[in-house]
């Protein structure tokens, strides 16, 4: 896994903060900060799971782990867009990360 640790700042979106993680001249925004406002802090990992589920979800990400993280194991990436689908089928974010070697902003 790599982690990278970018200057952070806050953004108010209709009274929800949101991370704004700046690292050289790109932004990030923390999806679990946006998954918060769905549901409670404690379900907000399941948020996050359902969007995991979704292969829309997953070829974004992939497409751009491709073009931002030359460690980015594609392989391994078409193994979660296989299970789609699957009713057994619920990945977690440090899932996705550790087995594709997705950049971590947290």
């Amino acid at each position: 896994m790599r982690r990278v640790s970018p200057c952070t700042s806050t953004l108010d979106a209709q009274n929800v903060k949101i991370t704004v993680s700046k690292e050289e001249l790109d932004d990030y925004i923390c999806i679990t900060d946006i998954a918060n406002v769905k549901s409670d802090s404690v379900r907000a990992a399941d948020v996050v799971r359902n969007w995991l589920r979704n292969r829309g979800t997953l070829e974004y990400l992939s497409v751009w782990e491709q073009i931002y993280n030359p460690e980015f194991k594609v392989f391994e990436s078409e193994h979660f867009k296989r299970q789609v689908g699957l009713l057994t089928f619920t990945p977690s974010a440090t899932e996705w990360i550790n087995q594709t070697n997705a950049i971590d902003y947290m």
